[in-house]
């Protein structure tokens, strides 16, 4: 995936979850940040960010905080993306040929991110964006996610049903060492986690080969659980 309208920042400050001040062209910006999630380790005062440029008038900043450098990495951070670049993944063959692919499908009291047929049996595929990241060690979540949980309990009832059950992983950066649940921060997904390995639901992640304004599943990465 590909985005437009990119320009350099320097990231000031992130008053609450949703904007973050950012030195633009000498000035001072607000920014929207695509991400709710905690993201302290990526956006210390001084970081260098990638910020998408909107000119919509319904808007109420000119900017999305996009990407941003943590050392020798790019790491992507927009929490839409996965989704789109899973999306891409699965049309360019990445889990082999597939049929009918949706997105937003619901089963039971579920609403899965992709659905799809594949070797006549259908399928559902739930996406969880990762950017948490320490020496090459990614983990999930970065916060408890009582919506991620239940997203398990929902693949592990289909797979029980008969059907095809995916969560992949998209690692929003490249060249990493494994993926493990973080147990630490949210003891009742890696739970979770396991009881879908468990139970017939496949577990995959990958890393994303990214730039300042492109982010593309890459590579497959162990997950450790």
């Amino acid at each position: 995936m590909r985005y437009q309208n990119m320009t350099p920042g320097i990231f000031l400050s992130r008053p609450n979850r949703f904007i973050a001040h950012v030195q633009i062209h000498g000035k001072e910006e607000i920014c929207h940040v695509k991400n709710t999630g905690r993201c302290k380790e990526l956006l210390p005062p001084g970081a260098q960010v990638w910020c998408q440029r909107s000119d919509s008038p319904k808007r109420k900043t000119n900017y999305d905080l996009i990407t941003v450098r943590k050392g020798a990495r790019l790491i992507n951070m927009d929490s839409q993306a996965p989704n789109i670049a899973a999306k891409e993944w699965l049309l360019q063959g990445g889990l082999g040929e597939i049929s009918d692919l949706r997105s937003e499908t619901t089963h039971g009291d579920s609403r899965f991110d992709l659905s799809f047929t594949k070797d006549g049996k259908p399928c559902f595929l739930e996406v969880k964006g990762v950017t948490l990241e320490n020496d090459g060690i990614c983990a999930f979540p970065d916060a408890p996610t009582t919506r991620g949980v239940k997203h398990l309990q929902g693949l592990t009832q289909a797979a029980k049903e008969g059907y095809g059950a995916y969560i992949l992983f998209v690692i929003q950066m490249e060249d990493v060492l494994y993926l493990h649940p973080n147990d630490q921060t949210d003891p009742a997904f890696g739970q979770a986690l396991r009881e879908a390995a468990q139970n017939g639901v496949t577990i995959l992640a990958m890393d994303c080969q990214i730039t300042e304004d492109t982010m593309t599943l890459h590579t497959s990465v162990p997950v450790v659980l």
